[in-house]
């Protein structure tokens, strides 16, 4: 009897944590239970990968899909529809929603809203915050979560703690990898009286200058050396930062973002004004050759998009009432792709900082990897295709990207999930079968 799967992918080159190799790959139950299938196995669906990479279900670990709040802006089903649409498999949605995803209830709420929306998996981040702390050693065991987050400056009153006193409090409570949006809030606010309405939105690098950043830092490392608590500092955007970060990889690890490595400023800011703004700023050459010198010597552990859709109408506003915050999730991966291409980072290296290495950092199960017995995720990818974003691709309701117009050579040409192709050749199929994502307690 020929062997039978429930989907086979046939010829394409697979990265795998042993090496690229072309391989056959059997997918049952959701799971991969055969690389190097044999010659005449049959299968319920088949998939000519010939000409492809194909790539573990790649990850955005950095996501803010705005649901509960504006459905005019994003929702979890558009979100998670654009992140397939981009060869993202697994995203981990941010808790500062409205209102936000900081207590039980509203943790099982969002779990449960999840089923029959999310086009791929989710892992959830609970809101760290003053009135919650001795509530997060428990939260942060409940499935689906992911991590705690924690905004240490330049968050909603509710959500921020940026005192030392409440943030060594927080590291205590629990044991789980806490993640991090490091820039001074005293700083920040001691600033903000040096600037007026109606300055260019390149002010906004200068009010929130690269001391705010490694300021916060170098105070979070202090605590999670006091304390003991493994840390993730999320979107590290200064060169002074990355250097500092080196001599506490025992205890932290660090995610750079997509546009920090993509876009440098003055320029972004003149070219984009409020729609290159967000928080931490796009900075300039010397913090962008930073990043790439960390991701190419291993200091940087995940990549992002840092997802943070608003309306158009609002980021067309004069700075500073124009919002922070980008659109990302469905650009990212053709953005790195491109990346691959113009010979800035390894193929293998960008699954390292997309698959296996979310996985690593915050303990995700069956997932980041191609090998028998895990998740059957991938992400095809053309690495020679050659297209250019443009915003009628953009799913998002918001419908603006600050890549538009860009041509990038790599695209994904599908996204399968669990065994289930959710995506090929830029159409979505099926219907939403995303679920939560499971992580080790």
């Amino acid at each position: 009897m020929p062997m039978h799967y429930d989907l086979l992918i046939r010829g394409g080159t697979c990265v795998t944590p042993w090496g690229t190799e072309i391989a056959d790959i059997g997918v049952r139950e959701g799971r991969i239970v055969a690389i190097g299938a044999p010659i005449g196995a049959t299968a319920e669906v088949r998939i000519d990968a010939a000409g492809l990479h194909v790539l573990p279900g790649l990850i955005d670990s950095h996501v803010h899909l705005r649901d509960p709040g504006d459905p005019a802006v994003e929702t979890l089903e558009t979100g998670t529809r654009a992140a397939v649409l981009g060869g993202i498999a697994t995203l981990f949605d941010m808790p500062n929603t409205d209102p936000p995803i900081a207590d039980i209830e509203r943790l099982a709420w969002k779990r449960d809203y999840v089923a029959g929306r999310s086009w791929c998996d989710i892992g959830l981040y609970v809101a760290g915050a003053k009135t919650n702390i001795d509530a997060l050693a428990a939260l942060e065991r409940e499935p689906g979560v992911c991590a705690v987050k924690v905004f240490a400056g330049s968050s909603t009153a509710s959500l921020m703690i940026e005192d030392d006193a409440h943030l060594e409090r927080a590291m205590r409570s629990g044991h789980r990898r806490m993640a991090f949006h490091s820039e001074d809030e005293y700083r920040l606010q001691a600033r903000k009286p040096l600037f007026i309405r109606g300055q260019p939105h390149r002010t906004h690098m200068e009010w929130r200058d690269e001391e705010c950043a490694f300021l916060g830092t170098r105070r979070l490392m202090a605590l999670a050396r006091k304390t003991g608590r493994a840390t993730h500092i999320l979107h590290v955007s200064t060169a002074e930062e990355l250097e500092y970060l080196r001599d506490y990889r025992d205890i932290a690890t660090v995610e750079v973002l997509v546009n920090h490595l993509t876009q440098v400023a003055p320029d972004c800011y003149d070219r984009l004004g409020g729609f290159g703004v967000m928080n931490p700023p796009i900075r300039g050459e010397r913090h962008r050759a930073a990043a790439w010198a960390a991701v190419q010597d291993g200091t940087v552990d995940t990549i992002g998009s840092d997802h943070a859709p608003h309306a158009r109408a609002a980021k067309a506003r004069p700075w500073p009432d124009c919002p922070a915050g980008l659109t990302g999730v469905q650009t990212l991966v053709p953005l790195m792709l491109d990346h691959v291409a113009a010979g800035r980072l390894s193929l293998s290296r960008l699954v390292d900082l997309m698959a296996a290495g979310p996985a690593r950092v915050y303990g995700l199960l069956g997932k980041g990897r191609i090998a028998a017995g895990y998740d059957a995720d991938f992400t095809l990818v053309d690495l020679k295709a050659c297209r250019t974003i443009e915003e009628s691709w953009i799913v998002s309701p918001c419908g603006w990207t600050p890549f538009a117009g860009t041509a990038v050579t790599g695209w994904p040409m599908a996204t399968i999930v669990r065994g289930q192709p959710v995506m090929r050749e830029d159409a979505v199929l099926g219907s939403p079968r995303g679920g939560p994502a499971r992580f080790s307690a």
